[in-house]
């Protein structure tokens, strides 16, 4: 059976390396100064996000037909959708020395997206990815180090192994209801 792109991509993400102390310490850092100003953070990389993979849009009944990112971000839906994502990663900053509580965290919002949002799983990708060019932008100081960029490089393939555990388990579609997608990948994947 011939394998699509994005699960020879998933795969390379659980051959990823495990994150030293050393790297947990600079995520945690870099982290403070950006959930100090969490939601228009949060913000900005959602809006990012939606601007460049419209078709994500699809999975926000509140705002799936905004179009103008000045729009996007006056949206009290989408401040709290930000502010959500924001906490969650906030969760796995904070107990990144406890990988039980990060797979738990990170468990529950796959399975949210998997089974009740139906969300194609490669979108989590293309979010990270999303996230950590706005942080490299947003606070280029901090993030401009070959450490730095590593180690959110880690926190990011992290994130995507966890979710990516639940999707094994809950296909998008299961749970009632079928699934909304043909499988097809059709937004071009980002380079990261």
């Amino acid at each position: 059976m011939e394998k699509v792109q994005g699960e020879m991509e998933i795969e390379r993400w659980e051959r990823s390396e495990e994150m030293s102390d050393a790297e947990k310490k600079v995520i945690q850092e870099t982290w403070s100064r950006v959930y100090a100003n969490c939601e228009d953070v949060g913000v900005s990389i959602l809006i990012r996000f939606f601007v460049n993979f419209p078709l994500a849009k699809q999975y926000f009944s509140q705002f799936k037909h905004m179009e103008d990112p000045l729009e996007m971000e006056r949206s009290p839906q989408l401040r709290k959708h930000a502010r959500r994502i924001m906490g969650a990663i906030n969760s796995v900053v904070e107990n990144i020395y406890d990988p039980e509580k990060v797979s738990s965290v990170l468990a529950l919002v796959g399975k949210a997206h998997a089974v009740k949002h139906k969300v194609e799983p490669f979108y989590f990708k293309i979010l990270t990815g999303v996230m950590l060019e706005v942080l490299a932008e947003e606070y280029a100081n901090e993030f401009s180090s070959p450490e730095v960029q590593r180690a959110w490089a880690k926190m990011k393939s992290l994130i995507c192994i966890h979710v990516n555990a639940v999707y094994k388990e809950e296909p998008p579609g299961d749970g009632g209801g079928g699934s909304r997608s043909s499988g097809k990948v059709t937004e071009p994947l980002p380079q990261t």
